[in-house]
């Protein structure tokens, strides 16, 4: 990977130092042990409510497995299903030599600060793997939470989609409601084999004074298929992350899916880079972006290397009640026969448009409700209905805030 692509390491170092600086000595690595569970309802019934927050399912419906980590400590991981694999990074690495063939393979530790963190503290974090051929029928679910304030989160995880295996993961962050400050280092490698289909949507549900730095890197294979869907609609103080998807075998695909709310104080700067390295693979980068106060830098950036490749983004902003929204969308063409194309526009909710609701019998409020769903409801395509209503439900716990 290191020879595919060394500009490519140069660029995310680049983008890495996007975003306002965090002073790490102020931020505590050391963390209280936690014991593991039996069951999720030994978890206490005050975390179960943050963590359904997050799109959790602590009653485990409708879950192919779970994996939980409460500060440094994996307190529940296990799988229900054949050919799906979980484990605590920590102790894959202690007892499975295969895992060092991934870890630390497409994330480099010399990124910035953020990354060596987590190189030289880790806490813990998970292995999934879907084995090759498996189509896992339910969604895995993964949550990290906070409950020490002042802790810096140090966490790695590694996902593998095997040739031919079908995988979806939905992954809720969230603290502890008596948590205000905090860190969040998240470090996450991506493996998508041939012709293999990793669906990732994480929710995140973190507090307002919460600082996340999540750097994330993924390679899929000849016809493997990513979906990457990234929802973060409640307050955090600072938030950036810039993950990097590599299209390393002919007719691989990559969508990103962004869905953003901007409170007041926030401060999010957001993207995702994507390379298509061979013939007939596609890019999609999809950013729907709100302010109700905060700063919000909505990024993208599509490289195509080879003729016969496609990408698109696409940014719509809508303010309200002030703040600031910045679309930034960037290609890079560098071959004859290259496909790129982008779309952006931001501006505020159109009066004549609440009026006409309005007309219909709707409140004032039940309009801009109806207006910034509608806002919101993006069409992903390829996502399972499960999770599609997991997004929902976020959206609608969001509005709700708005509102």
């Amino acid at each position: 990977m290191r020879d595919l692509d060394e500009q490519a390491l140069q660029a995310e170092q680049k983008k890495a130092d996007i975003g306002p600086d965090i002073d790490l000595a102020e931020y505590d690595s050391s963390s209280p042990d936690h014991s593991m569970v039996g069951e999720l309802h030994g978890i206490s019934a005050t975390d179960r409510d943050r963590m359904i927050l997050a799109g959790i399912d602590t009653d485990e419906e409708e879950r192919a497995g779970t994996f939980i980590q409460k500060d440094a400590s994996a307190i529940f991981s296990r799988s229900y299903v054949d050919g799906l694999e979980i484990y605590p990074i920590k102790e894959a690495l202690g007892n499975l030599d295969w895992v060092n063939d991934y870890y630390w393979k497409l994330a480099s530790v010399d990124t910035d600060k953020y990354t060596s963190r987590a190189y030289r503290e880790l806490h813990n974090g998970y292995v999934i793997r879907a084995l090759p051929g498996s189509k896992v029928a339910f969604p895995v679910q993964a949550c990290m939470y906070l409950e020490k304030e002042g802790l810096s989160q140090n966490v790695h995880n590694i996902i593998i989609a095997e040739e031919g295996s079908e995988l979806d993961i939905i992954t809720g962050c969230a603290t502890a409601a008596h948590v205000n400050k905090g860190l969040h280092v998240g470090i996450t490698e991506y493996f998508i084999k041939k012709n293999a289909r990793l669906s990732f949507t994480m929710i995140h549900h973190w507090a307002q004074d919460i600082l996340v730095r999540p750097r994330s890197v993924a390679l899929v294979e000849e016809g493997g298929q990513f979906l990457n869907n990234y929802i973060s609609m409640k307050p955090v103080r600072s938030l950036q992350m810039y993950p990097t998807t590599h299209l390393a075998g002919t007719g691989a695909v990559a969508r990103f899916y962004n869905l953003l709310v901007g409170s007041p104080g926030s401060e999010l700067d957001v993207g995702g880079r994507i390379y298509l390295h061979e013939p007939e693979t596609r890019a999609e980068i999809i950013s729907r972006a709100i302010t109700n106060g905060g700063n919000l830098i909505a990024r993208g950036e599509i490289i195509g290397e080879v003729p016969g490749v496609r990408g698109h983004l696409e940014c719509r902003g809508l303010i309200m009640n002030e703040g600031i929204i910045h679309a930034v969308p960037e290609l890079v063409g560098k071959a004859d026969g290259v496909e790129l194309s982008h779309e952006a526009a931001v501006g505020k909710i159109a009066q004549d448009e609440i009026l006409y609701l309005m007309s219909r019998g709707l409140t004032e409020d039940e309009a801009t409700a109806t207006i910034v769903r509608g806002f919101l409801n993006v069409d992903i395509p390829g996502l399972p209905p499960m999770l599609k209503a997991e997004i929902d439900r976020a959206v609608e716990l969001s509005q709700q805030d708005m509102m």
